[in-house]
C-alpha cells in the first residue's frame, strides 16, 4: 500500500511541475505573440489552401491561391519577427526537452536533452520565406502545399516548447488529420535539413 501511496504521490508531484513548468512557456511565448498577428494569419491561410484545394474549376483554384499573398508574405515577416524578439530570451528560458513527454526544468539538469527554441524559430522563419520567395520556382499548387506543411511544422513546434513533443504530435493529427513525419518530409528541403540537424543536436 505505501508503494502505490508513494507512486501516487510521484505521479501527482511530476504533474504539478510539469504544468508550472509548461505555463511559463506558454507565458513566455504568448507574450511575444500578443503583439503579432501570425496565429490568425496561419490559420486564414490553412483553411484557405483547403478550400482552394476542393474548388472543381482549377482557374478558380489558381485565383484563389493568388489571392493570398499578402497574407503569405505576412505570415513569412512576422515568423522572422517572433525568432528576433525570441532570440533576446535566455537559453534556459527557451529551452525545451527533446523527449516525447515533459521533462520539467530538464535544460538545467540534462542539457543534452534539451533543444534551443530559439534557434528552431530561425529554422522556421528562413523556412517560410524559402517558400514564400518561392526559390525553388513551383507552381502555385505546389507552393502551397509546401507552405502549409510549414506552417504546420511551426505550429506543432509551438505547441511541443508550451506543452511536449508528444501532445505536440497529437494536436497535428487532431487538428490536420496528418502526422508529423509526414509534415516533415512536405516542407521544403532547406527546413527538412536544418530541422533534421536540430533535433539531431548537431
Amino acid at each position: 500500500m505505501d508503494i502505490v501511496l508513494t507512486a501516487l504521490a510521484v505521479i501527482v508531484a511530476w504533474r504539478l511541475l510539469c504544468l508550472r513548468y509548461q505555463r511559463t512557456h506558454i507565458a513566455l511565448l504568448g507574450g511575444h505573440l500578443a503583439d503579432l498577428r501570425i496565429e490568425r494569419h496561419m490559420e486564414m491561410l490553412t483553411q484557405g489552401y483547403t478550400r482552394a484545394i476542393h474548388e472543381q474549376d482549377e482557374a478558380r483554384q489558381l485565383q484563389v491561391l493568388e489571392s493570398f499573398a499578402e497574407a503569405e508574405r505576412t505570415v513569412a515577416d512576422q515568423a522572422h519577427a517572433l525568432a528576433e524578439a525570441m532570440g533576446k530570451e535566455s537559453s534556459q528560458a527557451t529551452g525545451m526537452g527533446a523527449l516525447p513527454l515533459c521533462l520539467p526544468y530538464v535544460e538545467r539538469f540534462i542539457p543534452t536533452l534539451t533543444r534551443d527554441f530559439r534557434e528552431l524559430l530561425r529554422i522556421h522563419a528562413a523556412g517560410l520565406r524559402h517558400v514564400v520567395d518561392n526559390e525553388s520556382r513551383w507552381g502555385l499548387k505546389e507552393r502551397a502545399y509546401h507552405l502549409s506543411a510549414e506552417l504546420y511544422l511551426l505550429q506543432h513546434s509551438c505547441h511541443w516548447f508550451c506543452k511536449s513533443r508528444a501532445v505536440a504530435d497529437a494536436r497535428l493529427v487532431l487538428r490536420h488529420q496528418v502526422k508529423h513525419q509526414k509534415v516533415l518530409e512536405s516542407v521544403s528541403e532547406p527546413t527538412r535539413s536544418a530541422y533534421l540537424r536540430w533535433l539531431r543536436g548537431g
